[in-house]
């Protein structure tokens, strides 16, 4: 026998524990990968809920601000919902105009007279599409897409404007 050979009972003493750290850290690297994707997809989630809810809160917040009675009205403008709300200060008519356009909510508030158009509104949230309905002093809003939900808004004063 010479100095280079390593006997077979030895053998297995080195190589057990090396094949076992190897398994050890094949675990270790796969659920760090699993553990990241998961964590992506929970991430890309949560944001798409967020906006949703965000665009809800924004517009229920807005509606009950201005429910009065005939303040509230929806109405197409080239094919796009919109949501007015009017108020009067310091004796002039305001409209703000809430719509869904181009995968933003927009909104638009302006004397009535002004003569603004939904394309002259400002960005107010990046989100999924969002759709409107007005009946009977009740707006129904509808989320669409992977997170999508519903709300409904009684509006108090009862009613909803002529239009």
């Amino acid at each position: 026998m010479t100095g280079k050979e390593i006997p077979k009972s030895r053998l297995g003493t080195i190589v057990f524990p090396l094949l076992l750290f190897l398994v050890f850290v094949l675990c270790a690297l796969f659920l760090i990968l699993i553990g990241g994707r998961v964590y992506e997809n929970i991430n890309k989630r949560s944001e798409l809920t967020y906006q949703k809810d965000i665009a809800f809160s924004y517009i229920a917040n807005k509606v009950r601000q201005a429910d009065e009675a005939g303040a509230v009205s929806l109405t197409k403008d080239g094919g796009v919902q919109v949501l007015k709300l009017k108020q009067t200060i310091d004796d002039t008519v305001y409209v703000t105009q809430i719509y869904y356009r181009d995968g933003i909510l927009w909104e638009l508030f302006a004397d009535q007279n002004s003569g603004l158009s939904i394309h002259d509104g400002n960005q107010v949230l990046e989100c999924g599409k969002i759709t409107m309905d007005l009946e009977d002093g009740l707006l129904h809003l509808k989320s669409d897409g992977e997170t999508g939900g519903q709300l409904f808004i009684s509006l108090r004063s009862g009613g909803a404007a002529d239009e």
